[in-house]
Formats: C-alpha cells, sequence, structure tokens
C-alpha cells in the first residue's frame, strides 16, 4: 500500500518570514509557492506515494498547485501547524483507516524522488521521521497503520520526534534533509539544484528531474 502525505501551508505571502530579503518583497509570495510547488512536483512522483493532501490556510492562494495532482483542504482556523496535520491525518484515515500516513514539509525544493522513495522504504511502515540537515528539525514524519502520527513540528522537533517514540531515519538522503528556513539555506539548495519553478525563479540552473 501506498503512503499518502500531508503537506501543510501557510498563506504565501505570509509564509517563511526568515527568508525576506531573499527576493524583492513583491516576489517572496512567489518564491514560497515555488518552493512547495517543486517540492510537491516531486513529492507526487515518488514511487511509494499514493496520494498527496494539501492542508492550507488560504486554498485559493495555492490552487495551482492542483494541476499536480493534490488535492487541497482548509486548514482549521486557529489551531497551528501540528493541529493542520492531524486534522489532514484525520481526513486520510477516515478513507483508508489502516493506510500509511506522513508529513512532508513544504520548503525542500530540491528533493528528489529517489530520496523520498528511499525513505519510505527504510521506515518501512514504522513511526519514524527524517531530521533536517541541521539535526534539530524535521522534514518528514511517518506512521504505519495503527499508529497515530502525533506529529510534534517546531522547534527542536526532531528531539520531540525521538522522544515521542519516532524512529530517525539513517539514509543521507540529502535532498529530503535540506529544507529553506533562511537565505542561508536557499545558498545550500542550489548548490544541489532545485526544481523547474525555483530555479526560474532565482536564474538558477535546474538540476532537479
Amino acid at each position: 500500500m501506498g503512503t499518502d502525505l500531508i503537506v501543510p501551508m501557510k498563506r504565501p505571502a505570509q509564509g517563511k518570514s526568515r527568508l525576506r530579503g531573499a527576493v524583492v518583497p513583491e516576489r517572496h509570495a512567489e518564491l514560497v509557492l515555488a518552493l512547495a510547488y517543486d517540492t510537491l512536483s516531486a513529492a507526487t512522483s515518488a514511487d511509494g506515494v499514493r496520494r498527496v493532501l494539501v492542508v492550507a490556510a488560504d486554498p485559493a492562494s495555492v490552487a495551482e498547485l492542483t494541476e499536480l495532482g493534490v488535492e487541497i483542504v482548509t486548514e482549521p482556523s486557529g489551531g497551528g501547524l501540528n493541529a493542520a496535520l492531524r486534522y489532514g491525518e484525520e481526513l486520510l484515515r477516515r478513507d483508508t483507516p489502516s493506510g500509511l500516513v506522513g508529513a512532508l514539509q513544504a520548503d525542500l525544493p530540491a528533493l528528489r524522488t529517489e530520496d523520498l522513495t528511499a525513505a519510505l522504504a527504510e521506515a518501512a511502515g514504522r513511526r519514524a521521521f527524517a531530521a533536517d540537515r541541521q539535526g534539530t528539525g524535521t522534514t518528514l514524519l511517518l506512521a504505519g497503520a495503527g499508529r497515530a502520527l502525533a506529529p510534534r513540528f517546531g522547534e527542536g522537533s526532531a528531539r520531540a520526534h525521538t522522544a515521542s517514540g519516532a524512529t530517525p531515519l539513517t539514509i543521507a538522503a540529502e535532498s529530503l534533509r535540506a529544507d529553506v528556513d533562511t537565505s542561508d539555506d536557499l545558498a545550500h539548495v542550489r548548490t544541489l539544484g532545485v526544481g523547474k519553478r525555483t530555479s526560474t525563479l532565482l536564474g538558477t540552473p535546474c538540476v532537479v528531474m
């Protein structure tokens, strides 16, 4: 059985506050959406991914993501990131109670399908997670049949997920660990090669297929 992924999305104009200044202000929302577009383009193409559900604060502002084959639902008001993920999990479990579910961050523009596929294979149905390249955050959290996703995203999420019983994935999967929160992170993913939408916006050669 394939894995169903939940991807949370703020309004692009409001997301990624620490990334402001990486492009001219009027293109900030475009950059945030480009990061998500390239992340989802890779995710929907990965072996083992069955369904991708975007839980969005403002579905209209990210509507173009549907051309990638993802579904978009409205985030419950006032709950925050983890509440949005639990809501997405509830919807997915309602349709497939014994399915595999995961939470994927929307800021992985260098993501390669083979890295995500390898992460799903290593998890093998366990509750597991991939830490970011700094080792403190989380880019992917997975849970198998009969296990709650129990997301603990936020500052120090890698430690929180470990403490809650999730298994840290050991594969290198550099592109899966390269999330973008700051200008330094953006510079790093440009060395890896980003997806078409981000590369066009930044004027960077596209390496990701």
